[in-house]
């Protein structure tokens, strides 16, 4: 945390607030890793003319991007081949590739792939992330792998290991054992917070579904729910009700849970999430690639689901997101009126704030207020035609790129200034990560020419 103050001046700020304000020529004063002030420039700088002045020639300034759910460890499929004919469906797709994978990852590869995932977010202007983390292999410590590289990158991140009944009781005990060792460390990690981690209703025993609930009380749980059918079909067959249904008897949904995709739930789920507040997070790009078909946005927002905007692992580019969750639901529903572009900027920036407040309790979050936490990023982006508080969205929409990110910043401190990566050695990481990627993909194959030839 930087103790010198700042003064960023000449800036459209994006509030990202209630209102959706957009204010021209406007600075900030960041004192302490919060936004101390903010008022016009020239008015900014009168008023503190012993700060240092940092003109940003027209940039917008908008609260850093957050994500409610991802997956660090997927940065090692990135190019990699899967043995055999192509998956013809999302089990197939977690048991020849996923599953293999996690099975296959070392210590290193955690870290690594956690760096990775870092620089990746730096770029992109993504400064918070909800992680949900699966090695079998390595199970105990493997979260502090990622929060040592989170701590060094200077992100803000919210952790947690899967529980999972797929690799055996000992597995499960370890993945029990993880959350809750992080859960108590967390507290003593400024930057950090944890969650309670569990895969999917369809890989978790009831046993074992009781243990963790009964383990912790207070945490919320991470946890995927309907990402695909075979997830409502095994919970029908095992246990008599659909996932959602179940997950309300264990108590998992709480009002700070997240469950992720939740494509394939009825109304009658919907009214569960609704009743329970619990959050429901959207990945439409995995979705997508995935060919699981698509969540029902406008029903479930005009229910009162609190919806939030995650990536799965894909590049963590949250505009992206921002992109296909709004042509995703056109294309699913054939009719234009769907995903309106105001409701996907409150979804992305005011609900995946709202999220991520009670980790970090002390001053607000995704906002640029006066008490915020300086958490802010830099974008070049020099419109054509007006941009205003009413169709900001559609600027994102139809105008943002990731590459127009040229700062990045997290409770003041600068993570990458002009482009250029401050807390990271981006060439470095690039060396140990490509060194590895050889094993842990040879690893990979011998596990998926297994299963294959199950």
């Amino acid at each position: 945390m930087s103790s010198e103050p700042t003064l960023l001046t000449n800036s459209t700020l994006i509030c990202g607030d209630e209102d959706g304000q957009v204010l021209e020529d406007h600075a900030l004063l960041l004192r302490d890793g919060q936004i101390a002030a903010m008022g016009p420039s020239q008015r900014m700088r009168e008023t503190h003319p012993d700060v240092d002045d940092i003109d940003l020639h027209g940039q917008l300034i908008l609260p850093g991007g957050i994500c409610a759910h991802t997956h660090f460890y997927g940065a090692y499929a990135r190019g990699m081949a899967i043995p055999g004919p192509a998956p013809v469906n999302f089990p197939q797709i977690l048991r020849r590739l996923w599953w293999p994978l996690d099975r296959s990852l070392s210590a290193d590869a955690v870290r690594l792939s956690a760096l990775v995932s870092a620089l990746d977010a730096i770029r992109h202007g993504t400064t918070t992330l909800f992680d949900h983390h699966a090695s079998p292999a390595c199970v105990a410590y493997s979260l502090d792998h990622i929060a040592a590289a989170l701590e060094a990158a200077g992100l803000r991140g919210i952790l947690c290991y899967e529980v999972s009944d797929r690799d055996g009781p000992a597995a499960a005990e370890a993945g029990i054992a993880e959350n809750l060792r992080f859960l108590r460390e967390a507290k003593q990690k400024p930057l950090l917070s944890a969650m309670f981690g569990l895969h999917a209703s369809m890989t978790l025993s009831e046993e074992t579904l009781r243990r963790c609930v009964a383990a912790e009380s207070n945490a919320g749980f991470h946890i995927h729910v309907a990402e695909h059918e075979a997830d409502q079909e095994d919970s029908l067959e095992r246990y008599g009700c659909r996932v959602v249904e179940r997950l309300h008897r264990a108590a998992v949904l709480r009002p700070n849970s997240i469950i992720a995709h939740a494509v394939h739930t009825t109304e009658e789920e919907h009214e569960i999430l609704a009743r329970n507040r619990t959050w429901v997070s959207h990945q439409p790009r995995s979705n997508m690639n995935n060919a699981v078909g698509a969540m029902a946005w406008d029903s479930m927002l005009e229910r009162g689901i609190r919806l939030c905007l995650g990536n799965d692992g894909f590049s963590n580019n949250m505009w992206a997101e921002w992109k296909a969750a709004y042509l995703l639901q056109k294309v699913v529903t054939r009719d234009a009126r769907k995903a309106d572009g105001a409701d996907i900027a409150t979804v992305a920036m005011r609900h995946n704030a709202a999220l991520t407040q009670p980790h970090f309790p002390d001053r607000p979050i995704g906002c640029l207020a006066v008490g915020a936490a300086a958490d802010l990023i830099v974008v070049d982006y020099q419109p054509f035609t007006p941009l205003t508080a009413g169709n900001f969205p559609w600027h994102v929409l139809f105008g943002f790129e990731s590459s127009l990110v040229t700062h990045t910043m997290v409770a003041g401190k600068w993570l990458m200034r002009d482009r250029q990566v401050l807390t990271l050695d981006e060439k470095e990481i690039q060396r140990e990560a490509l060194a590895l990627a050889p094993a842990i993909w040879q690893e990979y194959e011998k596990r998926a020419r297994e299963e294959l030839d199950h």
